[in-house]
């Protein structure tokens, strides 16, 4: 299952667009693909990039919609899809030869056309790589999504955080090995979201993601490292994060729109290249709707799944796109007592730690609709009674405003549901009646035939 299948998919939908004048991988296609973001966020080929015979392709991500044509799901089968997966995980079939080995040849980073994005960045950065690793008995695998500096034509710095990367990169080191990692480009947009999640330490992503696939993930195992990737990417990186020595890494603008800081963090060196006769990269934009996406919707999925265990019925969950689509969550339920929105509020922070602000409203609010949002707050939400505050507790380190010493942050939640107690009446939106004439006038003015 291919990324080039989905973008063919795609193109015959109408979701992709052609840039054919000459555009340069530093600044030039960033700032288009961000422009797009705001004119429904068509996915871009930029097919003259200035320097490279290679082409780029971005955005591919950025829309719900995608993702679940992707998936083949309607929206409302999105997290049970996801669920599913990361309960079920499938191993998927390793096959000898694909597309990818067309050509094999020395590492020259340079030869590649890695963007560089925002105007402090300290070089270009890979942004939509899977790196995937195992541990020194070949027990354990991960699949993760991690942002890579390129540092010259044969090193990169990657950013590794203490999870399940980290872990496996500790204990190649104290079998005082290098921990060896295949960094695929250009993979299926399932491959990334299972990427994105967290499944217990010991399963692996690639489970997740033929899950997703229904079974038609195919891997390759690399040939100068001990490490699997989709037989169908774009590109391989094979590499070895070394167990010695670091580099500064950063500032990187993260998912919050803002930078991170520059830190000391592990080097990769790049041993053997694979790609495509003919293959394209795929860029991704740091703090872009992409980002949010494929961060966040794995998240709402646990989340879902975790407020469904304490409430009966989770009609939507939003990671929405102002609370960066990591800090912010909105969650329409129906309640069958006046608790349920707390034990609702409560399940939420525990199902996705790094949330720092969540809001429980009725399943007549449209969670995906500020403005409705903000009414139910206005019109339902009273602070004395309705309000959690709950201080000193670990959350992001992607949100500034955090103490970025400790960790700790504060964390907020908000009961927006109407009180069982009191009629339902008093808490419903009035509305209109719509007769059949009404409703043919407004017809008509909504194609132009009536102008006033």
């Amino acid at each position: 299952m291919s990324l080039r299948e989905f973008l063919k998919n795609m193109e015959e939908t109408g979701e992709v667009i052609h840039v054919r004048e000459r555009v340069s991988p530093v600044f030039e296609i960033p700032a288009i693909m961000s422009f797009l973001l705001s004119k429904n966020a068509p996915i871009v080929f930029f097919d003259n990039v200035e320097g490279y015979d290679v082409k780029v392709v971005g955005n591919i991500c950025a829309t719900r919609k995608r993702l679940c044509m992707a998936l083949g799901v309607m929206e409302n089968e999105l997290y049970r899809r996801i669920i599913d997966a990361m309960n079920n995980p499938e191993p998927p079939k390793i096959v000898d030869d694909s597309p990818v080995k067309d050509v094999i040849e020395e590492p020259k980073l340079s030869r590649i056309p890695i963007l560089r994005h925002f105007e402090r960045d300290p070089g270009p950065y890979i942004t939509s790589a899977i790196v995937s690793a195992r541990s020194p008995d070949g027990k354990i695998e991960n699949v993760s999504i991690h942002r890579l500096l390129v540092l010259d034509d044969r090193r990169l710095a990657i950013r590794l955080v203490p999870r399940h990367l980290f872990k496996l990169w500790n204990m190649a080191k104290n079998s005082n090995r290098d921990l060896d990692v295949a960094i695929a480009i250009g993979v299926h947009p399932a491959v990334l979201l299972a990427a994105a999640s967290s499944p217990p330490f010991g399963v692996s992503e690639y489970g997740v993601a033929n899950r997703l696939l229904k079974g038609k993930l195919r891997l390759i195992e690399c040939e100068k490292v001990e490490a699997f990737a989709p037989s169908e990417s774009e590109i391989i990186l094979e590499g070895k994060i070394l167990r010695e020595g670091e580099a500064p890494e950063g500032p990187f603008v993260d998912i919050t729109g803002t930078y991170d800081a520059q830190r000391l963090q592990p080097i990769v060196e790049i041993v053997n290249i694979m790609h495509r006769e003919d293959c394209f990269y795929q860029a991704l934009l740091p703090g872009g709707l992409e980002h949010m996406l494929l961060m966040g919707l794995p998240r709402e999925a646990a989340i879902y799944d975790a407020v469904s265990r304490v409430v009966p019925n989770v009609k939507a969950v939003n990671l929405s796109l102002g609370g960066c689509g990591w800090l912010h969550a909105i969650i329409s339920i129906e309640k069958q007592t006046d608790g349920d929105a707390k034990n609702a509020l409560l399940a939420a922070f525990a199902a996705h730690p790094s949330l720092k602000h969540a809001i429980i409203v009725d399943s007549d609010i449209n969670v995906f609709n500020l403005e409705e949002v903000e009414w139910a707050i206005a019109t339902r939400f009273q602070a004395n009674e309705d309000l959690i505050i709950i201080q000193n507790i670990r959350g992001s380190t992607l949100d500034p405003s955090a103490d970025m010493e400790t960790g700790l942050t504060t964390k907020v939640g908000i009961d927006a549901t109407r009180p069982l107690k009191t009629l339902k009446d008093k808490f419903e939106k009035a509305s209109v009646p719509l007769t059949d004439r009404a409703a043919k006038i407004i017809d008509k003015i909504k194609t132009g035939q009536v102008s006033y």
